[in-house]
């Protein structure tokens, strides 16, 4: 059975628990990597990454970009407003549909 994880600062993360989510907080560049690839060999359907963790290991959520499966989303985090989580929403769906219908200004 697949499972759902979120990675990112305690802060940020922790208030999945109630949601039976599983957390894995990490903050530093080489902790993220190294759970970003031990919950993708390991069942993880979906992982939620805070949007400072994504800038802190961007090399391996490109890794899996284009696999079906983990899917990697990235959401912001406390206090964060980086704009990379609705970045990344942007060019999938300009992916999925061929042009920016979405978000065009």
């Amino acid at each position: 059975m697949y499972k759902i994880g979120v990675v990112g600062d305690k802060d940020s993360v922790l208030g999945f628990l109630a949601l039976g989510i599983d957390v894995f907080a990490a903050e530093s560049s080489d902790e993220i990597r190294r759970t970003l690839i031990r919950l993708s060999e390991d069942d993880y359907a979906i992982i939620y990454i805070t949007e400072k963790a994504y800038m802190l290991a961007q090399d391996i959520v490109e890794r899996y970009k284009n696999n079906m499966l983990p899917a990697i989303i990235v959401i912001p985090g406390v206090g964060e407003k980086y704009g990379v989580g609705m970045n990344e929403i942007k060019e999938s769906a300009k992916k999925a549909i061929g042009v920016d219908l979405l978000f065009n200004e």
